[in-house]
């Protein structure tokens, strides 16, 4: 992987400097404004910085910066057992495999018959039914098919990466897609650092950079929350909201149409008295275009709705229609799912709602796993951009945008 900054007046200029050299397939890692300070801002002028990443083949002289994570070379001198290496040994084994594929054929050659019609057709379907068997082949199977190919240390390498994604329930499916992304390049004296370095980066690529709250969108934006019961909404916005007043680069207002739970609206009303924010109370998508009305001088205003279950048509029609209310182009909206939910679950949530709108996604409640591997199968399943994590109750703390590269560190197994 390549990864370069650019620095250029404003973002979209830097990024195409990004483009220009790295190529389309650049990925933007991170945007930074330069606000120069005390007499150097009568110097200079404000400026963007964008970091921009580019994949590259996977070789010894990979980038300086690779992870090492000291579980997984721990692991790797405890559990790698690379098979023996002698000619004689290997020479040994492809006489064993002849000798059984030899075997296989004498046992499976058919008795001499008179050629009839009846038995060219039994030959051509058991002809086929041979070449499904083939293509129909079990996962472990094409595992091990493609460990073969590599040589005995990277099979050890590989297995024990595949191992620890698992250890963080990273589904299998994207795990193989990742390692199949760096096999190819894979030369047989790869060091194990830098098989570890092109697995974190792909990662990271696929995680990709969290798309959070524009504070300089041109237009009044309305930010909706939506998700099911229990994950922490209105505390999340709360922690949201909090963040926001405190950049004083906004003006924030609330809205809460989650009037079945009077505790929710009553934590709303509390969270908006300590920061100074107006609050308003909506019962129906007619009383949330009153609202819009009533809070037109507000640059952003934060959106608390009523959990629904995702299973329930009519719920996810009021959510729907209230949606509606705003017009697309000053509208964001943005999935809250708690992290402990399981991966089944998790699915079906996610992909109700795709049904009804486009959003990004927010994970809580990640105090109370071990395993973040769910986090990034939603990421793959929906191609939704993550956004925030939160762990932990205290506003306006416990929340923070999503870190590519620590969570990538984490799913393979490094510290955090």
């Amino acid at each position: 992987m390549v990864i370069k900054k650019y620095i250029a007046k404003t973002e979209e200029a830097a990024t195409a400097l990004a483009r220009e050299e790295l190529g389309k397939d650049v990925v933007i890692m991170n945007v930074k404004k330069n606000i120069p300070k005390g007499i150097a801002k009568f110097f200079r002028k404000e400026s963007v910085e964008v970091t921009a990443a580019v994949d590259e083949v996977v070789t010894d002289s990979a980038s300086k910066e690779m992870p090492d994570f000291s579980k997984l070379q721990e692991a790797m001198q405890g559990e790698i057992k690379p098979a023996p290496d002698s000619k004689a040994a290997k020479a040994e084994a492809a006489r064993a495999v002849l000798a059984e594929r030899n075997q296989v054929i004498l046992e499976e050659e058919p008795e001499e018959e008179i050629p009839s019609e009846n038995n060219a057709i039994e030959q051509k379907l058991s002809d086929l039914q041979k070449l499904l068997e083939k293509q129909v082949m079990t996962e472990p199977e094409k595992k091990e098919e493609k460990e073969e190919q590599l040589p005995d240390k990277n099979k050890a390498y590989i297995r024990l990466i595949r191992s620890q994604m698992e250890n963080n329930e990273v589904e299998e499916t994207y795990i193989e897609q990742i390692l199949e992304e760096i096999e190819g390049s894979l030369k047989k004296d790869t060091s194990l650092d830098n098989i570890l370095s092109g697995v974190y980066q792909k990662i990271v690529l696929k995680i990709g950079r969290p798309r959070l709250i524009d504070l300089h969108a041109k237009k009044k934006k309305y930010v909706f929350f939506i998700g099911p019961t229990g994950v922490g909404k209105t505390t999340t916005i709360a922690k949201i909201a909090s963040m926001l007043k405190l950049s004083g680069k906004v003006k924030v207002a609330l809205v809460t149409s989650d009037t079945y739970r009077i505790a929710a609206v009553e934590q709303l009303k509390t969270y908006a008295n300590i920061l100074g924010v107006p609050l308003k109370v909506v019962y129906s998508a007619d009383e949330m275009e009153n609202a819009m009305e009533e809070l037109e001088e507000y640059d952003l205003v934060l959106i608390d709705t009523a959990g629904r279950s995702h299973n329930n048509k009519e719920q996810k029609e009021d959510i729907h229609r209230l949606l509606e209310t705003v017009p697309e182009e000053q509208r964001e909206v943005f999935l809250v799912m708690s992290a402990t939910t399981k991966y089944r679950d998790l699915v079906k949530i996610s992909q109700s709602y795709s049904e009804i709108t486009k959003y990004s996604l927010i994970f809580t409640k990640l105090d109370e796993t071990d395993a973040i591997g769910n986090v990034f199968n939603i990421r793959m399943l929906t191609g939704a951009p993550l956004s925030y994590m939160t762990w932990g109750q205290n506003v306006p703390d416990d929340i923070g945008k999503v870190d590519a590269q620590k969570m990538a560190k984490q799913l393979l197994g490094g510290n955090n």
